[in-house]
């Protein structure tokens, strides 16, 4: 997995992003992972979470998406999505958070 990156999602400038690269994971471990992302109340609004599924030549990738207001929650979020990555054998080395 590569290291996530803080950056504000295209299209909206009043939200921030952390996006992880999920290297490696095939379409059923995503979608576990979707499933257990949605169960999850550290991921409910005003959280967004975005999904782009693994394909051919990319790895699958998932952004979390908050307004500023919210980074508090943000990084809390940031921690479950890591413990529950590693639930499926994706290890998370290093995140930066915007604003840190």
């Amino acid at each position: 997995m590569t290291p996530p990156d803080s950056s504000s999602p295209p299209g909206d400038p009043g939200v921030q992003g952390i996006a992880f690269t999920l290297e490696g994971v095939d379409d059923p471990t995503f979608s576990q992972i979707l499933r257990d992302l949605r169960t999850d109340p550290a991921f409910a609004r005003p959280l967004q979470v975005q999904a782009q599924p693994p394909q051919p030549g990319r790895s699958a990738r998932l952004t979390l998406v908050f307004p500023p207001a919210d980074r508090e929650l943000a990084v809390g979020a940031t921690q479950r999505l890591k413990t529950l990555l590693l639930r499926y054998g994706v290890q998370v080395d290093t995140v930066r958070i915007p604003g840190s």
